[in-house]
């Protein structure tokens, strides 16, 4: 996996972190520096952590399943991309409730939120681990920086801008994790080298 793809699976990751972070900043009345970075923190720990577990899950099982494996890569990303797409789409404005509720950074709140955006991490280090030949981390690194950088940025631009950019960092991140997917399959069945 060269660095491009890596760039696109980490940003793609890290949509589910952005679009939390800038609920966070929407409901902030001024994003503070302390704010931006314990979310980056918070949730690009957890985004470098799950593909490595993932990942050596993933290898734990790789002989019973070579056979099939690019397939098993294919359809975890693509389930993940169609899950983040489906809720960018089906998000409903929750104008009515109490926006204070989402500035919350407690550390239950914060571990809760980050695990939660995180599980689509553990599932693409298992279809790393079936793909082979990749730097799990290097991955994990470049996907918890990526996460970290995302979601500081989140909560300014929640703050600054508004909600007008959720469902669209969603919907990005869903397009971005099945095209990775479906580039895998193809790259197994021989039609891309």
């Amino acid at each position: 996996m060269g660095i491009g793809e890596l760039f696109l699976l980490a940003v793609g990751l890290s949509m589910d972190a952005f679009a939390v972070s800038v609920c966070k900043g929407l409901a902030m009345k001024k994003a503070t520096l302390k704010a931006e970075a314990t979310c980056g923190l918070w949730f690009g720990g957890f985004q470098m952590l799950m593909p490595v577990t993932g990942f050596f899950l993933g290898s734990l099982f790789a002989e019973a399943i070579e056979a099939f494996d690019h397939w098993v890569a294919f359809g975890l990303l693509a389930i993940i991309g169609i899950n983040m797409l489906k809720e960018a789409l089906e998000k409903e404005d929750e104008s009515g409730d109490d926006p204070e509720k989402d500035a919350d950074l407690s550390v239950r709140t914060m571990f809760l939120m980050a695990v939660a955006t995180s599980i689509d991490a553990l599932a693409v280090g298992i279809s790393l681990a079936m793909v082979g030949s990749v730097n799990i981390w290097l991955a994990a690194a470049f996907i918890g920086i990526c996460t970290c950088l995302l979601s500081a940025l989140g909560v300014k631009i929640g703050n600054v801008f508004g909600s007008r950019y959720e469902k669209k960092a969603e919907f990005a991140g869903g397009v971005i994790l099945i095209l990775l997917g479906v580039k895998i399959l193809l790259e197994h069945l021989g039609v891309l080298t």
